[in-house]
């Protein structure tokens, strides 16, 4: 659901799909990792900066979510329910972690005005969720945009698109979103100030050599967009990361249309990787760590990766399993 996603209103924080612009030291650093689940009704929490990360797990209200978010100056984890079709907040998280509390409190959630959720991005008081086709929403695909004002989240923007969504990351007022069952990566430009309806992307591209791309976080600092491919869906050993370095300028020069080639990328694939279906993906450009959801391979687990040099084979530089898993988010202060 991700890097580079918010400031304002939801807070200093990194993308999933987030990370603030770390360039001068804040006083209180944090870097907290979480995720969520399709099959567990929990949320997982992760204080990276502790000497010994303790993974903190929490069941909610919802036991299929994807796509989440973590507010610090809130104290909030936001996320959207597949269970309830609703984007939920959560509060008191420190509190919780402090108290080793097993649940934590529903604070907010808003209409039900979306069906089959993929991922949340967050700009601002900007809450955008994607809607991936089923029959429950006559198979259409679309991009809503609330805003979070106090404790309310108003939808403002409906959007229907001509792909099938999952992923996407915001820089500024540019949404990046993949277009799911492609290897392509779709452009918008002053996405939130485009009239409701049928919208048109500013550029689609093509990632030569992905197969089915699904997750995607991207650093304005680094300048640096991380993919990953699921492959075949049915297949636990098939999956990969492509990073692309200097993406402004490799976009700049693909036209819509066009193909970002394999020596523009570093790929890690194969069976050291031990992915499979990589649903999700988020990058720290403070540490160079690339965290994967991993949905398949193994029953779902939460995979750390360094940043790579060299397109290859790699292993993990950690893991550990989370049940369902199927978002992961970094916030970075």
């Amino acid at each position: 659901m991700k890097k580079k996603l918010v400031l304002l209103a939801f807070a200093p924080i990194l993308f999933s799909c987030s990370n603030d612009d770390n360039s001068s030291a804040p006083s209180n650093p944090e870097l907290r990792l979480v995720t969520s689940s399709n099959t567990s009704g929990k949320i997982s929490y992760t204080d990276l900066l502790e000497t010994s990360p303790t993974v903190k797990s929490f069941t909610i209200g919802s036991l299929d979510t994807d796509g989440v978010f973590y507010d610090s100056e809130r104290d909030e984890i936001l996320l959207a329910s597949r269970s309830f079709n609703k984007l939920e907040v959560y509060n008191g998280i420190k509190n919780a972690v402090a108290t080793n509390a097993a649940a934590l409190n529903l604070a907010l959630a808003s209409g039900s005005e979306f069906n089959n959720p993929r991922e949340v991005a967050v700009m601002g008081d900007k809450v955008v969720v994607t809607q991936d086709q089923n029959a429950a929403n006559a198979n259409t695909n679309k991009l809503l945009v609330y805003q979070r004002t106090g404790n309310s989240l108003t939808l403002l923007n409906n959007y229907s698109v001509n792909f099938k969504t999952w992923g996407i990351a915001i820089d500024g007022t540019t949404l990046y979103a993949i277009a799911d069952l492609t290897g392509d990566l779709v452009v918008f430009e002053n996405f939130f100030g485009k009239p409701n309806g049928a919208i048109t992307p500013t550029k689609r591209i093509t990632i030569q050599g992905l197969v089915r791309t699904h997750g995607i976080a991207f650093s304005k600092m680094d300048d640096r967009m991380v993919l990953t491919d699921v492959g075949a869906a049915s297949s636990d050993s098939d999956g990969g990361l492509i990073v692309i370095n200097n993406f402004s300028s490799v976009l700049g020069m693909t036209s819509n249309g066009g193909t970002i080639a394999l020596s523009n990328q570093v790929r890690i694939y194969g069976p050291m990787s031990t992915m499979g279906n990589p649903v999700d993906v988020a990058y720290d450009e403070g540490t160079d760590k690339i965290y994967v959801a991993e949905r398949l391979n193994m029953g779902g687990r939460l995979l750390t990766f360094n940043l790579p040099t060299m397109t290859g084979d790699a292993a993990p530089a950690a893991a550990r399993a989370e049940a369902g898993i199927s978002s992961v988010h970094l916030h970075r202060k």
